[in-house]
């Protein structure tokens, strides 16, 4: 079998369970947008050396393979495809609780960047913050487990809080944000 099909060659692409459809169809824009961020956590993993921080992005990798899982096969039987499950989002939620009482909310917006990695993170949670739009105007077209949409508003969460932990490891400091021409009263 070759990796060309010849099917986007007239902008369709199969889809499981749908059959033919556009390539602009928003399952296939929210797919993409997984595919994204399951390449820019790659990019990130590349400039990270803490071993824990390395553990939590390679086991987000293999979660955006099942959340793509879960919404490839949203129309089929249950048990026929991988499902996200509210274990995912609990383990999301105890590793943002755990970094957050280690590193204390900040009191204003920061700056996205500091060390590579942190920007890499930072342009992680960007991207999911796009995937969440996404799938949000895609729940309505296909019966979406609705595990998908906390667990991606979570890792949004998570990304920033390890951009932050990414930056502290290093002890560079966060930049906060200047509003120029901004008068206080």
């Amino acid at each position: 079998m070759k990796i060309y099909t010849k099917i986007g060659d007239q902008g369709k692409t199969t889809f499981f369970g749908c059959g033919l459809i556009d390539k602009n169809d928003p399952r296939i824009e929210f797919l993409g947008a997984m595919d994204e961020l399951n390449s820019t956590v790659g990019v990130a993993l590349c400039f990270i050396e803490d071993s824990r921080l390395k553990e939590i992005l390679n086991k987000i990798q293999h979660d955006l393979f099942q959340v793509g899982a879960d919404v490839v096969g949203s129309k089929l039987s249950p048990e026929s495809v991988p499902r996200m499950r509210e274990e995912h989002v609990l383990e999301l939620e105890a590793m943002i609780d755990e970094l957050e009482a280690k590193l204390g909310l900040p009191t204003k917006f920061i700056l996205p960047g500091g060390t590579p990695s942190s920007a890499f993170l930072h342009l992680c949670r960007a991207i999911t913050r796009r995937s969440e739009r996404v799938i949000v105007s895609v729940k309505d077209i296909l019966q979406i487990n609705p595990v998908i949409l906390k667990y991606i508003n979570r890792l949004s969460d998570l990304l920033y809080i390890l951009a932050r932990e990414a930056n502290k490891e290093t002890e560079t400091k966060e930049q906060q944000v200047i509003y120029r021409y901004f008068e206080e009263k």
